[in-house]
């Protein structure tokens, strides 16, 4: 039997103590209507804290930007009901014997538009392009991007007054700071604009003001990724050397923990360099930095987020092995799990007590209920 202990062990990050190192990976769900999370919101994640899960990243939260998401029932984070509903999410979590952080969010170029609250609202963006070069209806100015950055601060500031324990900021997945990074949407050549280290203004902004917002001891969480839904293949950074200084902006802007999205934990980065077996993304994050990081990828799942909603089923223990041993030899500090917690709450659970014949497959049904 696989000894999990390791996934167990205590961890303290500025003022961020866990328990253990299993985090809940931010998952969209969608079941706010009007952008209120309810009871159930709350009632979803308190189950999963009070299940052995060290920490709660909630789904992406959208800040106040009204083009900053393209579907009503996304949950925003500003305004009086919806803060108030968070509250009662932070209230109940932290009741449960958990730690939770809102995955603060704008989906940018990504946003169909017409589409979310608001759908009136242009879709921000940092060049007026798509992924795939369509016109958007504007070009930001600078001082519609100083509003974009403020807009992320507030929703710190907002997180802070609620008593969440750390933030997250989205950088990944083609959505608004990535636009930023990827040069296919960024074409600016102002002061946002440049090569890749260039292209991280934006987000170092972002960071620097939501650091005002929350103060030196709240961790921060950076979550960003090299491939993008719509270019799996596609990096930022090609080898080693490119990344390292675009880590560094991010971590000299005040990133206290990196993120790192794989669609598959166990692939390594950059192959040619250290082989088959070398380090994964959050490896090299660590390896460069020196900085906390986290995991994530089909933890516990024989394939990818994209190939279950091809219609194949994943199924449930394929690679716990893989994960330990790669935790064990300190290559990553954190580990985050989707698609198997969002099916099974009690999956931290059933690790820790050695159950894993217990683990329930996931399928694309589960999204359609909040459990």
């Amino acid at each position: 039997m696989t000894d999990t202990s390791s996934l167990f062990r205590p961890i303290k990050i500025k003022n961020l103590e866990l328990p253990n190192r299993v985090v809940m990976a931010p998952m969209t769900r969608a079941f706010s209507p009007k952008g209120v999370p309810g009871k159930n919101v709350a009632d979803y994640y308190a189950r999963r804290a009070a299940a052995d899960v060290g920490l709660i990243v909630t789904e992406g939260t959208l800040i106040r930007r009204k083009s900053a998401g393209e579907n009503e029932n996304y949950p925003l984070f500003w305004g009086e009901e919806p803060l108030a509903g968070w509250k009662t999410v932070v209230e109940d979590v932290h009741a449960a014997g958990g730690k939770i952080a809102p995955q603060i969010w704008h989906q940018g170029a990504a946003r169909a538009e017409g589409s979310g609250h608001f759908p009136d609202e242009n879709t921000d963006s940092p060049s007026g392009i798509t992924f795939d070069g369509k016109q958007l209806n504007y070009t930001p100015t600078e001082e519609d991007i100083a509003d974009m950055v403020s807009a992320y601060a507030d929703a710190a500031a907002d997180a802070k007054k609620l008593g969440f324990d750390s933030v997250e900021i989205h950088g990944a997945h083609g959505y608004l700071i990535d636009d930023f990074f990827w040069d296919k949407t960024n074409k600016r050549t102002d002061k946002y604009g440049g090569d890749l280290v260039g292209r991280t203004r934006f987000a170092q902004e972002v960071i620097q003001q939501v650091r005002k917002a929350v103060g030196d001891d709240t961790a921060i969480i950076f979550r960003w990724s090299q491939f993008k839904p719509y270019a799996y293949k596609d990096k930022l950074a090609h080898n080693p050397t490119e990344l390292e200084p675009f880590l560094g902006a991010l971590v000299d802007a005040g990133v206290d923990i990196l993120h790192a999205s794989q669609r598959r934990f166990w692939e390594p980065e950059f192959a040619d360099i250290d082989g088959e077996k070398g380090l994964n993304l959050a490896g090299w994050c660590k390896k460069l930095t020196g900085k906390p990081v986290i995991t994530v990828g089909s933890v516990c799942l024989d394939n990818d987020f994209l190939s279950t909603f091809g219609g194949q089923e994943a199924t449930g223990e394929s690679n716990i092995e893989n994960l330990i041993e790669r935790l064990e030899r300190d290559e990553f500090d954190l580990v985050a799990v989707g698609r198997a917690l969002l099916t099974d709450p009690d999956w931290a659970t059933k690790v820790k007590e050695g159950r894993l014949e217990e683990f329930k497959p996931f399928d694309k049904d589960s999204l359609k209920t909040l459990f």
